[in-house]
């Protein structure tokens, strides 16, 4: 998402994204003034990303191939960080690339409606896969059973985002995390 994301602000809003530094909040500025962006201007534009650039998203190398694979031996929920009104956007998004699985939208930490999936489904085990070190600090505190696997499959922002400390595990790829992920799911 933030390779796109950063291709948008450049062309619609002439902003410059720093994002392989590892800092989302401070990475914007304005190419015009070379001031950086305060944290106010900087969600109302992804807001804006996420309902009228959603489209530019593609799936990262080997996520289609994985969810196939996963989906085999798993029930796949999407849970993701948008209002519930961008429900409809994410699924079309999704759909549009042949990922075709339930999505929950959420707001904040990541853990409660993990818990919740988790014992809708009834699940005997459950991985969860995550880009941001707080939603694993999450889960680990709402569902503390669930596998945990840290993932930052854009490789210019990988190298400055540390593990996560409550992941039991780091890959940045879709290839080399599918089997760490089945293992976990078929005993």
């Amino acid at each position: 998402m933030v390779s796109h994301f950063r291709d948008w602000l450049d062309e619609a809003h002439q902003l410059d994204f720093a994002f392989e530094t590892g800092e989302f909040a401070e990475a914007l500025t304005d190419r015009r003034s070379g001031e950086t962006l305060d944290k106010e201007r900087v969600w109302p534009l992804l807001g804006q990303f996420f309902e009228g650039e959603m489209h530019r998203q593609t799936p990262v190398p080997g996520a289609i191939e994985a969810l196939g694979k996963i989906g085999e031996v798993a029930d796949i929920v999407i849970l993701t960080n948008l209002p519930e009104l961008a429900h409809p956007w994410r699924v079309d998004q999704l759909a549009s690339h042949g990922i075709r699985h339930e999505v929950v939208c959420n707001q904040g930490g990541k853990g409660v409606p993990a818990r919740a999936i988790v014992d809708r489904h009834g699940a005997k085990a459950t991985v969860f896969v995550d880009d941001l070190a707080v939603h694993h600090a999450s889960v680990a505190k709402h569902a503390p059973e669930v596998h945990r696997l840290h993932m930052v499959a854009e490789p210019l922002l990988a190298p400055a985002v540390p593990p996560a400390d409550d992941a039991h595990a780091r890959i940045d790829d879709w290839p080399s995390a599918t089997p760490w992920i089945l293992e976990r799911l078929v005993p």
